[in-house]
Protein backbone atom coordinates (compact mmCIF):
# COMPACT_ATOMS: atom_id res chain seq x y z
CA UNK A 1 0.00 0.00 0.00
CA UNK A 2 1.46 3.20 -0.75
CA UNK A 3 1.58 6.63 1.17
CA UNK A 4 -1.38 7.85 -1.44
CA UNK A 5 -3.32 5.25 -0.80
CA UNK A 6 -3.01 5.15 3.58
CA UNK A 7 -5.76 7.91 4.90
CA UNK A 8 -3.86 10.37 6.27
CA UNK A 9 -0.78 10.17 3.99
CA UNK A 10 1.60 13.30 4.25
CA UNK A 11 -0.77 14.48 6.53
CA UNK A 12 0.69 16.37 9.60
CA UNK A 13 -1.97 17.40 12.54
CA UNK A 14 0.56 18.76 14.84
CA UNK A 15 2.52 20.68 12.31
CA UNK A 16 -0.81 22.15 10.96
CA UNK A 17 -2.15 23.07 14.40
CA UNK A 18 1.57 24.96 14.38
CA UNK A 19 0.88 26.76 11.61
CA UNK A 20 -2.58 27.62 12.53
CA UNK A 21 -1.39 28.53 16.28
CA UNK A 22 1.53 31.28 14.33
CA UNK A 23 -0.94 32.42 11.32
CA UNK A 24 -3.94 32.74 14.05
CA UNK A 25 -1.53 35.09 16.95
CA UNK A 26 -0.20 36.85 13.68
CA UNK A 27 -3.49 37.88 12.88
CA UNK A 28 -4.61 38.85 16.33
CA UNK A 29 -1.11 40.59 17.74
CA UNK A 30 -3.64 44.30 18.45
CA UNK A 31 -2.50 45.69 21.37
CA UNK A 32 -5.70 44.82 22.88
CA UNK A 33 -5.78 40.87 22.06
CA UNK A 34 -2.12 41.05 23.15
CA UNK A 35 -3.20 41.93 26.80
CA UNK A 36 -5.03 38.77 27.08
CA UNK A 37 -2.06 36.71 26.33
CA UNK A 38 0.63 39.39 28.25
CA UNK A 39 0.47 40.10 32.23
CA UNK A 40 -0.54 43.66 33.25
CA UNK A 41 3.41 44.67 33.95
CA UNK A 42 4.62 44.01 30.32
CA UNK A 43 1.29 44.93 29.35
CA UNK A 44 1.81 48.92 31.26
CA UNK A 45 6.09 48.71 29.58
CA UNK A 46 4.30 48.39 25.94
CA UNK A 47 1.25 51.09 26.18
CA UNK A 48 4.56 53.33 27.50
CA UNK A 49 6.69 52.28 24.27
CA UNK A 50 3.32 52.89 22.36
CA UNK A 51 3.59 56.35 23.50
CA UNK A 52 7.41 57.03 23.01
CA UNK A 53 7.16 55.04 19.85
CA UNK A 54 4.10 56.92 18.22
CA UNK A 55 5.41 60.55 19.66
CA UNK A 56 9.10 60.15 18.09
CA UNK A 57 7.57 58.31 14.47
CA UNK A 58 4.85 61.31 14.84
CA UNK A 59 3.01 58.49 13.37
CA UNK A 60 0.13 56.44 15.25
CA UNK A 61 0.32 54.24 12.37
CA UNK A 62 3.93 53.56 12.82
CA UNK A 63 4.03 53.04 16.33
CA UNK A 64 1.25 50.38 16.07
CA UNK A 65 3.42 48.83 13.41
CA UNK A 66 6.40 48.25 15.67
CA UNK A 67 4.41 46.95 18.53
CA UNK A 68 2.32 44.67 16.34
CA UNK A 69 5.99 43.46 15.22
CA UNK A 70 7.35 43.17 18.55
CA UNK A 71 4.00 41.18 19.94
CA UNK A 72 3.91 38.68 17.07
CA UNK A 73 7.54 37.95 17.49
CA UNK A 74 7.07 37.78 20.86
CA UNK A 75 4.26 35.27 20.60
CA UNK A 76 5.53 33.29 17.70
CA UNK A 77 8.48 32.32 19.11
CA UNK A 78 6.86 31.30 22.54
CA UNK A 79 4.38 28.98 20.22
CA UNK A 80 7.44 27.41 18.62
CA UNK A 81 8.87 26.69 21.95
CA UNK A 82 5.95 25.59 23.64
CA UNK A 83 5.28 22.80 20.71
CA UNK A 84 8.89 21.80 21.15
CA UNK A 85 10.39 23.11 17.82
CA UNK A 86 13.62 24.14 18.60
CA UNK A 87 16.77 21.34 17.80
CA UNK A 88 19.35 21.50 20.96
CA UNK A 89 21.64 24.20 19.50
CA UNK A 90 18.31 26.39 18.65
CA UNK A 91 17.90 25.69 22.46
CA UNK A 92 21.43 26.79 23.33
CA UNK A 93 21.06 29.73 21.27
CA UNK A 94 17.64 30.93 22.46
CA UNK A 95 19.57 30.76 25.99
CA UNK A 96 22.57 32.58 24.69
CA UNK A 97 19.66 35.14 23.90
CA UNK A 98 18.29 35.35 26.47
CA UNK A 99 21.39 36.34 28.98
CA UNK A 100 22.48 38.77 26.15
CA UNK A 101 18.76 40.14 26.14
CA UNK A 102 18.92 40.49 30.19
CA UNK A 103 21.74 42.22 29.62
CA UNK A 104 20.32 44.85 27.59
CA UNK A 105 17.70 45.44 29.53
CA UNK A 106 19.82 46.09 32.63
CA UNK A 107 21.75 48.01 30.60
CA UNK A 108 18.78 49.97 29.62
CA UNK A 109 17.86 50.27 33.91
CA UNK A 110 21.76 51.16 34.76
CA UNK A 111 21.75 54.03 31.87
CA UNK A 112 18.76 55.95 32.69
CA UNK A 113 19.35 55.42 36.86
CA UNK A 114 22.83 56.40 36.54
CA UNK A 115 23.73 59.87 35.47
CA UNK A 116 26.18 60.35 32.75
CA UNK A 117 26.80 56.49 32.08
CA UNK A 118 24.85 56.42 28.48
CA UNK A 119 26.25 55.21 25.70
CA UNK A 120 24.30 55.04 22.70
CA UNK A 121 27.05 52.55 20.58
CA UNK A 122 27.25 50.22 23.45
CA UNK A 123 23.34 49.50 23.45
CA UNK A 124 22.86 49.97 20.07
CA UNK A 125 26.01 46.97 19.52
CA UNK A 126 24.13 45.07 22.08
CA UNK A 127 20.86 45.02 20.46
CA UNK A 128 22.02 44.18 16.89
CA UNK A 129 23.72 41.49 18.46
CA UNK A 130 20.44 40.12 19.96
CA UNK A 131 19.20 40.88 16.89
CA UNK A 132 21.69 38.17 14.80
CA UNK A 133 20.81 35.62 17.60
CA UNK A 134 16.85 35.74 17.12
CA UNK A 135 17.43 36.02 12.99
CA UNK A 136 19.51 32.47 13.05
CA UNK A 137 16.83 31.46 16.02
CA UNK A 138 13.98 31.71 13.41
CA UNK A 139 15.63 31.37 10.34
CA UNK A 140 14.29 27.70 9.35
CA UNK A 141 10.78 28.45 11.26
CA UNK A 142 9.08 31.21 10.25
CA UNK A 143 8.55 33.47 7.05
CA UNK A 144 10.70 35.81 5.36
CA UNK A 145 7.43 38.40 6.51
CA UNK A 146 8.53 37.42 10.05
CA UNK A 147 11.90 38.32 9.57
CA UNK A 148 10.81 41.52 8.42
CA UNK A 149 8.90 42.36 11.28
CA UNK A 150 11.98 41.37 13.35
CA UNK A 151 14.54 43.61 11.15
CA UNK A 152 12.00 46.56 11.48
CA UNK A 153 12.34 46.51 15.13
CA UNK A 154 15.88 46.19 16.20
CA UNK A 155 16.54 48.43 12.92
CA UNK A 156 14.36 50.88 14.82
CA UNK A 157 15.47 50.24 18.06
CA UNK A 158 19.03 49.75 17.84
CA UNK A 159 19.38 53.36 15.92
CA UNK A 160 21.46 55.80 18.24
CA UNK A 161 19.74 58.60 17.28
CA UNK A 162 16.54 57.11 18.50
CA UNK A 163 18.39 55.91 21.42
CA UNK A 164 19.87 59.51 21.93
CA UNK A 165 17.16 61.20 21.76
CA UNK A 166 15.19 58.86 24.10
CA UNK A 167 18.34 58.93 26.88
CA UNK A 168 18.66 62.58 26.93
CA UNK A 169 18.39 63.51 30.68
CA UNK A 170 16.56 66.16 29.47
CA UNK A 171 14.26 64.49 26.84
CA UNK A 172 10.39 64.73 26.46
CA UNK A 173 10.64 60.71 26.80
CA UNK A 174 12.18 61.03 30.25
CA UNK A 175 8.81 59.86 32.63
CA UNK A 176 7.92 57.02 30.08
CA UNK A 177 11.06 55.90 29.69
CA UNK A 178 11.40 56.04 33.79
CA UNK A 179 7.86 53.60 33.80
CA UNK A 180 9.74 51.42 31.05
CA UNK A 181 12.73 51.09 33.41
CA UNK A 182 10.35 50.41 36.08
CA UNK A 183 8.62 47.79 34.75
CA UNK A 184 11.89 46.25 33.83
CA UNK A 185 12.72 45.59 37.45
CA UNK A 186 9.08 44.44 38.03
CA UNK A 187 9.67 41.76 35.21
CA UNK A 188 13.42 40.86 36.68
CA UNK A 189 12.13 40.64 39.96
CA UNK A 190 9.30 38.13 38.45
CA UNK A 191 12.01 36.41 36.88
CA UNK A 192 10.56 37.51 33.22
CA UNK A 193 13.05 38.68 31.75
Amino acid sequence: MSDQTVPGAGFNSKGLGLRAQKKLMGKLASKKIAKVFIDDTTGHMLDQLFFILKDYTKSKKEGEKLLKDIIKIVIKIGILYRNDQFDAEELALAERFKKKFHTCAMTVMSFFEVEFSFDKNFLSRNLRECHAMLTQLIRRHLTDKSHTRLNHVFDFFSDPEFLETVFRMDSVYRDSLGQVVNDLHKMMEDGTI
